[in-house]
């Protein structure tokens, strides 16, 4: 992974991130927005958790239970879900879950090795934004070449672009 400086990408253009990484389970006073990660986040006192309620995000890793987070995600304008590598892709069925079976509308975020070829398929799970290191797949978001594949066969979060995108066996009788 680069040791570059993230960016933050919408799906159309990068932008101003105003979410500060934390790992110690604190509460900062300046009324910074901060994300956690997920074990620093439980260890608050709740009424630290509802104080901060409008300017707290949670980062998961793909080992940890999505579960865990539920009670809170009314409450969460963020949830971050890390790709600490490549090959992991446990964080794409967070994303998914969080939208389509627990219907959470706040960001979802993806942190960590995002690379070009998994740009569209992200935002086709869910994610609001990602954090991009990767200096290839920030040129080519710069450049406006964003890969990806214009037909699918499964359904997503986010609908496909033109009625017949799916497979024959998904399109409605």
């Amino acid at each position: 992974m680069n040791d570059t400086q993230p960016k933050l990408w919408d799906g159309r253009a990068f932008r101003k991130n105003v979410w500060q990484k934390h790992e110690e389970a604190v509460v900062p006073g300046d009324g910074q927005r901060f994300i956690l990660p997920l074990a620093a986040f439980l260890e608050l006192e709740e009424e630290a958790r509802e104080e901060a309620a409008k300017r707290i995000g949670v980062e998961l890793q793909p080992g940890e239970a999505l579960d865990l987070l539920l009670p809170y995600l009314e409450r969460l304008p963020l949830v971050a879900l890390a790709f600490p590598a490549f090959n992991d892709g446990r964080s794409y069925s967070k994303a998914e879950l969080l939208r389509a079976r627990h219907g959470y509308r706040g960001e979802i975020r993806a942190t960590g090795d995002v690379l070009i070829d998994q740009v569209a398929h992200m935002f086709r799970v869910g994610f609001s934004t990602l954090e991009i290191v990767n200096p290839l797949t920030i040129s080519q978001l710069e450049a406006g070449k964003e890969a990806g594949i214009p037909l699918y066969y499964q359904p997503a979060a986010k609908a496909a672009a033109a009625p017949g995108s799916y497979a024959w066996r998904r399109v409605s009788a």
